[in-house]
């Protein structure tokens, strides 16, 4: 019983990585950026959501669509002020600036929230749902759900919506995307609000589960190495990665010693760049032309 229920906290956690994964997987496809502050933003939207609902006292039915809008426009801003100017400039430029991003969010939520952890309460926080011996709580199940219901939309945004298709044809070839009429520019700016909006919902998944504190954002170092571990640009690889990584976290936290969880994700890495440099999924390679 307690590998089932090791197995469900670490599916709950893969599913956070995986989330913020997606996000990393999203915006290289789109642009060849690596966005190094995802997890800051993730963190951010969590405290934004915090502000709607224990701050404000919004009911949450409210807060977490304000927080999704919020976020959405943070990401926009962040692509037209930030990132289009780095547009053909090189990877290194763009990496540092998205470290220094990073740095910036964390001190700008400690000057606005402080360091002291806060927590967000959702309807379902505290409540367990018992199956014999193996208890679960809601908090867990609303990640793993939410998680599917995510991946689902996403399908759905991607194979069915127009602006799914326009994104995934701009990340195939940007200008032939831009030859046959796609905005490629605002394209760009919907990704990284996208983007943005994913790593809020982690965010707020995430938040009744783990206190939320200014360092939370450096759970994206884990998500990365989830992203390559699925192949990085491959967005059921990002999902899988993260699933991988936070059952391996689990099991590495029960069967070796202390303090070999925290840096089991990072192993699976080493291992995976032996053996399969390119990740499970390999999409990276090639492009349409």
């Amino acid at each position: 019983m307690e590998i089932i229920q090791l197995l469900i906290s670490g599916v709950s956690q893969g599913c956070v990585y995986g989330l913020i994964a997606l996000g990393f997987v999203l915006i290289y496809k789109a642009t060849e950026m690596v966005n190094f502050a995802q997890g800051d933003v993730m963190m951010l939207g969590a405290y934004v959501a915090i502000t709607f609902t224990s701050i404000w006292g919004w009911p949450y039915y409210w807060a977490v669509p304000a927080t999704l809008l919020v976020m959405a426009g943070v990401g926009i801003l962040l692509e037209r002020l930030l990132f289009r100017p780095m547009i053909g400039e090189p990877h290194f430029a763009v990496l540092m600036l998205t470290i220094g991003l990073g740095f910036v969010l964390r001190a700008l939520a400690g000057a606005i929230w402080g360091s002291e952890p806060r927590a967000l309460q959702m309807p379902y926080v505290g409540d367990v749902l018992r199956m014999g011996e193996v208890v679960v709580g809601y908090e867990n199940l609303a990640i793993i759900a939410g998680t599917a219901l995510l991946c689902l939309l996403m399908w759905l945004f991607f194979r069915f919506t127009t602006v799914g298709l326009a994104m995934q044809a701009a990340s195939q070839n940007q200008l032939a995307a831009f030859y046959v009429g796609i905005p490629v520019k605002r394209i760009f700016m919907l990704v990284w609000a996208l983007s943005a909006v994913i790593a809020a919902i982690a965010g707020i998944l995430t938040a009744p589960v783990s206190l939320v504190d200014p360092l939370i954002g450096f759970v994206g170092i884990k998500a990365f190495a989830a992203a390559i571990v699925g192949g990085f640009g491959s967005m059921p690889g990002a999902i899988l990665g993260g699933l991988l990584v936070g059952i391996v976290e689990q099991l590495a936290g029960l069967y070796l010693p202390p303090g070999f969880a925290d840096m089991s994700a990072y192993v699976l890495l080493l291992v995976m760049l032996v053996i399969r440099p390119q990740g499970l999924f390999a999409t990276m390679q090639k492009k349409k032309v």
